[in-house]
């Protein structure tokens, strides 16, 4: 990743109203800056400012279809609402996913999904968010297990809402559709599942899906470093994330650099395993001494 990305992603994910979509098109921009926002001149490179404005444009523009479509139907409702995001963006604009879709790593890099009109669960809901607030309607993201959608609408507040799956389209769904999406992850549904999810925890993940495309292919190790550093930024992730890295680092040759990660995340387990400290300082000892 770019440090100019970096830093700003570890700004934006402290900020007091961290922005989702501005931290996933950061966390994005080292694989897609050639892909978006590129200039028509051919010795101008692209840079993160026009890969940004690209996207923001991208979303703007179909922001103005939805408002456009507003003021010619005038939905009465979030069942009325969610059939008309369905038919700008799931129908007009063909925003959707495939089950091919999880194969790729572009599914899960916001400026590729701008593009293709394909995507995840979850970075789909992310472009059905983002163009609802410019329009002006309440969608929030609901971070169903195994399978991300949206509430049109406001159960925040126990308002009226309706669910809708990005993934197809925008089809409508009830509790028991939610509740049959649950079941497939292996998981008991509960109304407290609907409540909006939170920003952070979208991005994080969105990186835990890239990190996992990329554990499923050892050749992109790096994919998975640059993932898992991304998520260490973030004010709250997984301790173990931390072993990850070291892994990942002795994994792509950075055996000294892993091997001192090991030892800090040693420390951190012997106040209350010690034995797997224990184990980690071993698999330490056997990165250094990779390099003789």
């Amino acid at each position: 990743m770019t440090e100019q990305s970096r830093s700003r992603f570890r700004t934006e994910a402290r900020a007091e109203h961290p922005d989702p979509v501005l931290l996933c098109l950061l966390a994005a921009a080292e694989h897609t800056l050639g892909d978006l926002g590129r200039p028509e001149g051919p010795d101008e490179p692209p840079t993160l400012d026009t890969l940004l404005s690209a996207c923001h444009a991208a979303l703007d523009r179909h922001a103005a279809a939805i408002r456009h479509a507003v003021r010619e139907r005038a939905p009465g409702g979030p069942a009325e609402t969610a059939a008309l995001l369905a038919a700008v963006l799931g129908g007009r604009e063909r925003f959707h996913g495939r089950q091919a879709d999880y194969r790729r790593l572009e599914s899960s890099l916001l400026p590729d999904v701008l593009r293709r009109r394909r995507g995840l669960p979850i970075t789909l809901s992310l472009v059905w968010c983002a163009v609802a607030a410019r329009a002006g309607l309440t969608v929030h993201g609901i971070a169903l297990p195994g399978h991300f959608i949206v509430a049109v609408g406001g159960p925040e507040a126990g308002e009226e809402f309706v669910l809708a799956d990005p993934f197809h389209g925008g089809r409508l769904l009830d509790l028991q559709d939610a509740a049959r999406l649950v079941q497939a992850a292996g998981q008991r549904f509960s109304p407290d599942m609907l409540s909006p999810a939170q920003p952070l925890d979208v991005v994080l993940r969105v990186l835990a899906n890239i990190r996992g495309w990329a554990a499923d292919r050892p050749e992109h190790g790096r994919t998975q470093l640059w993932a898992t550093e991304l998520a260490l930024l973030l004010p709250r992730h997984p301790a173990q994330l931390r072993l990850e890295r070291a892994e990942l680092l002795v994994r792509t040759g950075d055996f000294l650099a892993g091997a001192a990660e090991m030892d800090s995340y040693a420390e951190i387990l012997d106040a209350f395993d010690p034995e797997a400290a224990q184990r980690v300082r071993q698999e330490a000892k056997a990165a250094r001494h990779r390099l003789n």
